[in-house]
């Protein structure tokens, strides 16, 4: 219903409402998987070097206090791209090869906002929205799509298969093979693991090709690389090129592409005019140990709500707009991004409720700007609230929760991961960010007032949302969209 309504709309709009080449600001999203706080050069890298990241962030701005709204594949990007907390829109967790659901078409994504303005929409790599025709990008504002339906692991031809744990090795030999996808059909009916080798710079190759040909007009790029999730695939141009290994391979194969691109910006003039957003949808699977990612200095990592699972490297680079060679430490999440956009090129905000908030005046660096926002919340699993924080970035409470770890000790080797155990949390423990950024040191019984104030703010959400560990019904969460 949306598609038809919006193309219906569209029809009966004057050509002034469309975005022209000579005003565009041209919108490019380059979204990494699994790839940790510390993954860049400028957020510590140790082991490899990323000047093409180091060089945006020196001509753009670097955030380190920039957050996703789950620390896991499906909900994150579900997050990043309609501007919802991903329990709100039905998306949890990560979605399988057997999954009958995926994102509704009757939510709005940046793409159908841009898609209505006149832009040419591209997506690129991982979806992970629903695999099935009826939830991929084609319907949710999408011109084109190139890529893979989910997570580069969800295939009977993982390495190392028989040496996996028994239940982790039966599950993945059930999955269908993994298919390259052109817009809606199958490009390729099978990835082999010499084609995954491939993947970055195919991904890449697609989307330099795409400025290419829609330099004239105005265009958003979502490119979502499959890597550096496991397992690690590089190309012989960057095979052996890190001190780290592997996973520094991958990394440096990632800078090159992120290089490839803000030439392509500068080759058809387009530097001033394009608005480039780099960033992670979770944190590093620490399991995976030298094939994971470092959070370094933050807690835990992916699949938990602490700060190394939710908080991940971003920088962004508009000349002009965003001021270069600077550093915020302004608490953001992916969610506010959408609604940021939307005031940018003057579109209208989605008709359903959303999460994010307008956070121009923090990525501009205007004076007085402060976060729209009075808190986050970090939900996990199948809606269980684990985390609230205060919008400035200082406070972060956890109510009681299990979550996982590696406790201390090492992850795996060479592309097999180790166990994690389970602990709980079993009263709410508060963290001063800024000034334990590593969360250490609970300070609950010190400021009882903190601690209550954001137990308000999680009974606020619990009435809205709901709570699986309280029990808590949501009351304005959406459906995801199903199969018939």
């Amino acid at each position: 219903m949306k598609t038809i309504l919006s193309i219906g709309l569209s029809l009966c709009l004057p050509l002034a409402a469309f975005a022209s080449a000579a005003d565009q600001t041209n919108i490019i999203i380059i979204f990494t998987d699994d790839q940790g706080y510390a993954d860049v050069g400028c957020f510590g890298a140790e082991g490899f070097e990323t000047p093409h990241l180091d060089r945006m962030a020196a001509e753009g701005r670097k955030f380190t206090n920039f957050h996703v709204a789950q620390a896991v594949c499906s909900a994150s990007r579900a997050a990043l791209l309609t501007g919802c907390y991903p329990n709100r829109i039905g998306i949890h967790g990560a979605l399988g090869p057997n999954a009958r659901t995926g994102l509704s078409t009757e939510e709005t994504t940046i793409a159908d906002l841009l898609k209505a303005k006149g832009y040419a929409t591209c997506a690129i790599g991982k979806w992970h929205l629903g695999h099935h025709p009826e939830f991929l990008p084609l319907r949710h504002g999408f011109d084109e799509f190139l890529g893979i339906p989910y997570s580069n692991d969800m295939w009977p031809l993982h390495p190392d298969m028989d040496k996996l744990a028994p239940s982790v090795a039966a599950r993945r030999s059930a999955f269908p093979p993994l298919p390259m996808i052109e817009d809606d059909g199958i490009a390729n009916p099978e990835i082999t693991a010499a084609d995954q080798a491939q993947f970055t710079t195919v991904f890449t190759e697609r989307a330099v090709s795409f400025i290419e040909r829609h330099k004239d007009e105005p265009f958003f790029i979502y490119l979502a690389h499959p890597m550096p999730h496991v397992p690690l695939y590089v190309s012989e141009k960057f095979e052996g090129k890190s001190e780290q290994g592997l996973y520094g391979d991958v990394i440096m194969e990632i800078d090159w592409s992120v290089g490839q691109i803000l030439e392509a910006l500068e080759t058809h003039g387009l530097v001033d005019n394009t608005w480039v957003v780099f960033t992670s949808d979770n944190g590093p699977w620490l399991s995976y140990g030298d094939h994971g990612g470092s959070a370094k200095p933050l807690r835990e990592g992916k699949g938990t709500a602490w700060e190394g699972g939710t908080r991940v490297p971003c920088i962004m680079r508009w000349p002009g707009k965003i001021p270069a060679g600077t550093t915020s430490d302004d608490m953001l999440m992916t969610i506010d991004l959408l609604p940021t956009i939307a005031k940018t090129i003057g579109a209208d905000l989605p008709e359903l409720p959303i999460d994010g908030r307008d956070v121009r005046p923090l990525l501009f660096d205007e004076p007085g700007a402060r976060n729209p926002h009075d808190h986050y919340f970090f939900y996990y699993n199948r809606n269980e609230l684990h985390a609230v924080t205060t919008a400035d970035g200082k406070w972060k409470l956890y109510l009681p929760h299990s979550y996982r770890t590696l406790a201390g000790r090492p992850g795996g080797t060479d592309g097999l991961p180790a166990s994690y155990q389970m602990r709980r949390i079993t009263a709410p423990e508060l963290y001063h960010l800024k000034d334990d950024i590593s969360e250490t040191t609970d300070v609950a019984a010190d400021y009882p007032e903190v601690v209550q104030q954001l137990l308000e703010a999680a009974d606020h959400i619990r009435a809205d949302l709901g709570d699986a560990l309280t029990g808590k019904p949501a009351t304005r969460a959406r459906q995801p969209g199903r199969l018939e």
